[in-house]
């Protein structure tokens, strides 16, 4: 039953799929990339968008195998009616939009960037059954795994190839670029970032759809609202208000174990990634629209993750590892946000004025005030943009927090203060 709910839910997907990709083509400012070779075929050819995308799919299917070897297994093959359908979907789909006839750009850039939506969609429904993949996909899975390459760079050159060959068979054919255009960029930047907006609003779906989801879902539930589990407090920080050092402090106070910079180290052991990579990544975001459109757009897989997001999955398990383990006190790194559901955690924002802050940086790190103000704003700057993406809560707003203490107050009444309300906690648990 399982298995039959997820095939249905994919085959839902590849007509969502085929939908956006036909409604895209009618814009008639190009097409997608995987499918721009089929369409500039299709416009010079007696054969229709579908047909050569079936012909082209079996050629991805025959490349892979080449490539794969004796790595080609059965499942692959399982490539080949979903590719037959998905041609069939898509000659459907374009007599469906029969109506779809732009005018004027304004109403092309309209149907191109709906289309896009369609298609985003379509794919966060076809990761979201996680039974089959569509050959381009599986193709460019084959390449990053027998010639160890990232698969994130190995779509972007994919895709690059694809446009290439197809503006070269345009102008071989028609002697004009007909079928490749600004849409075919428009729809390689948007769609694998439409398809990770959904896969991060729609992500109640999965345990509601499927019982195996929510079976686990159910379970880490059930362990993290078990009152025995010893004390957890963590603590989120302004930069330059301290709270690495009253973090470490209380910890030797109570009795706790302290974790900090001990947690990329820890995180280094499960991704593979070295402490400084890890160090330069983590709680730093330039903008978190950017990192989603731009190092995101083509990671949408549900066989390889952006580094960041496998960064940010790795620290949370070992944060809760950690936090299982025993009494600890842990700074940073959305720990409030992954131990939300722990009985016994207190959460702890520290913040401070600005002036405080930047007075503390000039005598730690030796820089000058303006250096020191820059660096204390782009960090909070990049905190908070990867707290927000991570958690979608705003950084530092009180109703996250059991608890909000300006550092001004001194480091051991911060101190007095943590305790008290840790005190209270715990009484009440």
């Amino acid at each position: 039953m399982e298995k039959l709910k997820r095939y249905t839910v994919f085959l839902i997907g590849l007509f969502i799929n085929s939908l956006g990709v036909s409604l895209i083509t009618k814009a008639s400012l190009g097409t997608s990339p995987i499918s721009s070779i089929p369409y500039v075929l299709s416009l010079n050819f007696p054969f229709t968008l579908g047909q050569f995308t079936i012909a082209f799919s079996l050629l991805l299917i025959v490349l892979q195998l080449i490539i794969l070897r004796r790595n080609f297994k059965a499942e692959h093959l399982l490539q080949i009616p979903i590719s037959i359908l998905f041609g069939y979907f898509i000659d459907l789909t374009m007599v469906m939009l029969f109506f779809v006839n732009p005018q004027t750009y304004i109403a092309s850039l309209a149907y191109l960037l709906i289309g896009c939506v369609i298609l985003g969609f379509g794919v966060y429904t076809e990761v979201l059954a996680n039974v089959a993949m569509l050959p381009g996909e599986s193709f460019v899975r084959a390449v990053s795994s027998t010639w160890k390459t990232e698969f994130g760079s190995t779509k972007v050159a994919f895709d690059v190839s694809l446009t290439v060959i197809a503006a070269v068979l345009s102008l071989l054919f028609a002697h004009r670029l007909d079928g490749v255009r600004e849409g075919t960029i428009i729809a390689a930047l948007l769609v694998g970032f439409i398809a990770r907006l959904f896969g991060r609003w729609l992500s109640f779906l999965e345990p509601l759809l499927f019982s195996g989801s929510a079976k686990k879902g159910s379970a880490v539930s059930a362990k993290s609202h078990n009152a025995a589990e010893p004390p957890v407090i963590v603590i989120g920080r302004q930069f330059g208000s301290g709270g690495h050092d009253i973090g470490k402090a209380l910890a030797e106070r109570l009795g706790y174990a302290f974790y900090d910079n001990e947690i990329i180290r820890m995180t280094a052991g499960s991704t593979g990634y070295t402490p400084k990579f890890i160090q330069e990544k983590e709680e730093n975001m330039t903008s978190s629209f950017l990192y989603d459109l731009v190092n995101q757009m083509y990671i949408y897989s549900d066989t390889q993750e952006a580094p960041q997001d496998k960064i940010f999955e790795s620290e949370a398990a070992v944060i809760r590892d950690l936090a299982s383990k025993g009494s600890c006190v842990i700074v940073g790194r959305c720990a409030d946000y992954v131990l939300r559901e722990r009985p016994n955690c207190l959460k702890v924002y520290l913040h401070a004025s600005e002036e405080y802050r930047t007075a503390r940086i000039m005598k730690a790190e030796s820089l000058n005030h303006d250096d020191a103000l820059r660096k204390v704003r782009q960090t909070d700057r990049r905190r908070a943009d990867n707290y927000r993406y991570y958690t979608r809560r705003i950084w530092g707003h009180s109703r996250n927090y059991d608890l909000t203490v300006n550092t001004e107050i001194g480091p051991e009444a911060v101190q007095d203060v943590i305790c008290r309300m840790m005190e209270l906690k715990l009484s009440r648990s």
